[in-house]
Formats: structure tokens, sequence, C-alpha cells
């Protein structure tokens, strides 16, 4: 009889075992799963990354750029006519990617108006006077900051201290790995809910923005 009490609890245990096994297994994969999800989010946006637009929008178009891009400056006024015309449902993620030489000091600088509260201006103002500080593909620095005093309300003083810490080094290069881990490999790179944009042009940027809706 004490044997078979003894066997009883042997297979009591292992069936808890089992089943107690199974539980934090499942409970294991489940939590991994979402660090996996929430690291994969983080490749397309970052707790820094400007945003225009609801964050809880149902399409998230993601756009690396260069300051010093010509087509980045040609597709902002249409990516922004895509946020007017599907207001609510569309969130613009705007990413480093400074492909040009010397272009991450205008990344510094555009970094450096948006702790003014300046972002939008500041980059609309650099998109519109690329002429004037860009030379054969490279930034002219010098000739960039003294053009920004045009930027109204601009603290150029501040800017200054800005451009001298660090703040948005770390930015840049967090940027341009997540660039290279999505195959961003020049500007503008979209990517709309996670998939990239594989035939470059406003239509089909329209069109895959729409098959998400």
């Amino acid at each position: 009889m004490q044997n078979k009490n003894i066997v009883f609890i042997s297979i009591a245990i292992l069936i808890i075992a089992f089943f107690g096994g199974a539980y934090f297994y499942k409970n294991a994969q489940s939590e991994e799963s979402v660090a996996l999800a929430k690291e994969q989010a983080l490749l397309f946006q970052r707790p820094y990354s400007y945003v225009i637009g609801k964050e809880d929008a149902k399409v998230q178009l993601v756009e690396f750029f260069d300051p010093a891009c010509g087509t980045c400056a040609q597709f902002h006024h249409l990516t922004k006519t895509l946020l007017t015309k599907y207001k609510g449902d569309v969130k613009l993620v705007l990413r480093y990617a400074p492909f040009h030489k010397n272009s991450h000091y205008s990344v510094k600088m555009l970094e450096g108006a948006r702790e003014q509260g300046k972002f939008m201006e500041t980059l609309e103002f650099m998109f519109a006077t690329q002429r004037q500080w860009i030379k054969h593909h490279e930034v002219q620095a010098n000739v960039l900051w003294s053009l920004l005093p045009n930027v109204k309300d601009l603290d150029m003083e501040k800017l200054s201290e800005f451009m001298n810490s660090s703040k948005s080094d770390e930015i840049i290069k967090q940027d341009l790995a997540d660039a290279e881990k999505l195959g961003v490999n020049k500007t503008p790179g979209y990517i709309v809910n996670g998939k990239p944009l594989q035939n470059f042009g406003f239509e089909p940027l329209k069109e895959l923005i729409e098959s998400e809706l």
C-alpha cells in the first residue's frame, strides 16, 4: 500500500512539474516575443524621433532623410500633402540619414533648433536654401551657420552652445545604425508600416499608404 502511495505521489509530482514547466516556458516565450516586437518597433521609431501626427495613427510613415538631400527637399511638401489628406490616419516619423559629406553638421544644427521649438521652421529653411550651403554635394557648414539667423526667433547663442555639446551625436549614430539594419542606403528612404517603398516615387508612396488604410 505504501509503495502504491509513493508511486501516485511521484506521478502527481511529475504531472505538476510538466504543466508547471510548460506554463513557465509559455510565459518565457511570450515575454521574448514582446521584447522582440518592442525591439523591432524601435527600429522604426525611437523615443527621441520627431513625429508629426497622432501617435496611434493607423499608418506609420517613416522617412530617413538628409537635410542636404535635394530629393528630400522636393518630397517634403508632397509628404505634407499626404498628412493633410489622411489627417489622423497617418503619422510621419522623421529619422536622420546624413549621407552627404559634412551633413552631420546640418543635423546638429537642426537638433539644436529643435530644442528651441524651431525644428520644422529650420528644416524648411534648410531645404529652401540648399543651393547656398551645398557645393559639389558637400555641406558648407560655415555658410549654413551664417544663414540660420534668418530663421525667425532662432537663438544663435543657444544654438552655438548646443553645437559644442555631444547631445545629438548618439541620435545620429543610432539613426544611421537603424537605417543600415533596415536596408536604407539612400535618401529619402520611406517605410510604411514596416514595408519599405520598393519603387521610388510619389504615386507608389501614396499607393503603399492607401493599401494600409
